[in-house]
């Protein structure tokens, strides 16, 4: 959860901040009932499914997923960091942000950025003073001017030289773990990260250094070491060499995703100044958004081996639900034992450029790999086809893009595009290849039954949408529950009684930094009822009524199954008899 600004404050501002005049200052937006429609700014469409709800203070795109609230939007669509963020919304709102010395961690991600950029620096200047990692570069054909444009360093062959020079203090080598410079001993001692590695500083949007990749010279293990994840560096997010592609072209006709920070320099070194690549983790949703509002067309380069082939198809499946008519994504695949790096020092720009040009389409590509897992010679291996595709095919938004794919699909089983597509039907699903149901009337009351969420679920969804409704709630009636969510529920409750006023965005932010937080804003745009006779409280009560009684079944179920193998003691058949 977020602790850098009090978080009363954070509570207050976003409860008195008005989302509506936040986001409308910057997207055009048009009055849809009790809400606010806009066509997403965070991804191109041409039906508008950006949704504002003052009354919630958050926004919720239906078509990306895009989610959250006053503070997040400044994050995402201005590009500030969360005390940016805060700091811009509380001046636009005639707020000063509290500065005393109890609040200076505040401060901290400044504090950050000032550490990363002077060790960056200070492995620059080692790389200088190093002519075996000078040699190296060279070897790999990179040049001076490319080793400075990307910023490049070097860590020295020692435990402790950032943590010598920059851990002066207990305070300082606070900062330096944070940062992930630094590594904590059993003993409580610290040593350094990176050593003997060329170093590869990763930038934000602004150019800001947020983390580093080390890249071993010789045959050091692993090949690749990054920073983990900070305060400052999410890889699930972050793009290697975006911000270099961005200052280098005004105009990005097209992105190709490779694997490694070399390949992006070797690339660059040769003119392809388009590269990117992820960092140490397979291509996810929020890596290919940002590509998309740059570019409609995005190549992904892959070695032509197994393991490339893997990250290939990976790559695939998280693309699919992001396909829509206009967009491009090609898969091209090196010769064996190339890879971007080797491949453009061997045969050219010219050469690479090529063979990206002559990359398979997706839809061929998904065809193609799912073909050769079935015969097509009869009549079971079309039907195979079409049963293994139909997932895949779900996934992809409606549109003139999924009817091409389905009638290339058709063409390839046999049958005419109108019967393949009642067979695989029209139901869309959501990124994880789970059918997209539409949402019952009544939403969320009443026992739960076949595509409806679990109680747990309609609990949360409930909580978020009304805070208030948690004031008679007794959350430790759940506390023996054992179910997925059941803590993040008995958390959400607390809180929500801890702090009367609490909005749906207050808890949000509450939760922002936390991995389940992520979910919450998903929740939260669920439209619950709204009228007379809707009564939140009573449904919620009702949620926690059906949790105990169903944890009252587990426990008669578990101590039967008990007594099956073993006699139970006293305290357990006294259990039993009450239970019953």
């Amino acid at each position: 959860m977020a602790g850098l600004i009090p978080q009363d404050f954070i509570d207050d501002l976003v409860a008195r901040a008005d989302i509506v005049e936040v986001i409308g200052r910057r997207v055009q937006l048009k009055k849809a009932g009790r809400e606010f429609k806009a066509c997403c700014p965070f991804h191109d469409e041409k039906t508008p499914s950006f949704t504002v709800s003052p009354s919630k203070g958050f926004y919720h795109c239906f078509g990306c997923g895009a989610h959250g609230t006053a503070i997040g939007f400044l994050m995402e669509f201005d590009h500030m960091s969360f005390v940016e963020a805060i700091e811009s919304l509380a001046s636009s709102m005639g707020v000063e942000v509290p500065r005393n010395e109890s609040d200076r961690p505040a401060r901290r991600y400044d504090e950050l950025f000032d550490l990363m950029s002077r060790v960056e620096r200070f492995w620059q200047q080692c790389l200088k003073e190093n002519p075996a990692a000078v040699d190296y570069l060279k070897q790999r054909g990179i040049d001076g001017s490319t080793a400075k444009r990307f910023g490049l360093g070097y860590a020295a062959d020692a435990w402790s030289a950032v943590l010598d020079k920059f851990g002066t203090s207990p305070e300082a080598i606070d900062r330096l773990l944070a940062a992930g410079l630094v590594i904590r001993r059993d003993n409580g001692g610290h040593y350094d990260r990176f050593r003997d590695r060329i170093m590869f500083p990763i930038r934000d949007v602004r150019g800001r250094c947020i983390a580093f990749g080390g890249r071993a010279m010789g045959d050091g293990e692993p090949k690749y070491l990054n920073s983990p994840e900070t305060v400052l560096f999410h890889k699930g997010r972050e793009l290697y060499g975006l911000f270099e592609a961005r200052q280098a072209l005004r105009q990005i006709d097209r992105f190709v995703v490779v694997e490694g920070y070399m390949d992006v320099v070797a690339l660059a070194r040769h003119g392809i100044d388009f590269a990117v690549a992820t960092l140490g983790t397979a291509t996810t949703a929020d890596h290919l958004n940002r590509l998309f509002r740059l570019t409609e067309n995005i190549d992904f380069c892959f070695d032509g081996d197994r393991a490339g082939k893997q990250a290939a198809w990976r790559a695939l499946e998280t693309a699919l639900p992001h396909i829509r008519e206009g967009r491009q994504l090609r898969f091209v695949f090196l010769p064996d034992g190339h890879d971007p790096d080797s491949f453009v020092n061997a045969h050219g720009a010219d050469a690479f450029i090529e063979a990206l040009d002559g990359g398979v389409a997706l839809s061929e590509y998904l065809i193609a790999e799912l073909a050769q897992q079935v015969d097509l010679d009869t009549v079971d291996g079309r039907a195979r086809l079409a049963e293994i595709a139909k997932p895949l095919v779900a996934r992809i938004p409606q549109g003139v893009y999924r009817e091409l794919l389905i009638e290339s699909l058709a063409e390839t089983v046999g049958l005419t595009s109108g019967k393949l597509e009642k067979m695989l039907g029209r139901g869309q699903a959501d990124e994880h290849g789970r059918p997209v149901r539409r949402r019952p009337r009544r939403g969320l009351s009443g026992p739960g039954s076949a595509g409806r969420p679990s109680v747990v679920r309609r609990a949360i969804t409930l909580l978020l949408n009304h805070p208030e409704a948690a004031a008679s709630l007794d959350a430790g009636k759940i506390a023996a529950v054992s179910r997925p969510g059941i803590d993040l529920l008995r958390e959400l409750i607390e809180t929500a009684q801890q702090e009367p006023n609490i909005t749906t965005a207050g808890l949000l932010e509450r939760w922002r930094h936390d991995e389940q937080g992520r979910h919450l804003g998903k929740l939260a745009a669920v439209e619950v009822p709204g009228d007379e006779e809707f009564d939140p409280a009573a449904e919620l009560a009702d949620c926690l009524e059906q949790l105990v009684l169903a944890g009252r079944r587990e426990r008669i179920d578990f101590l039967i199954e008990k007594q099956r193998v073993k006699p139970l003691n006293e305290a357990e058949k006294a259990e039993l008899r009450q239970l019953r």
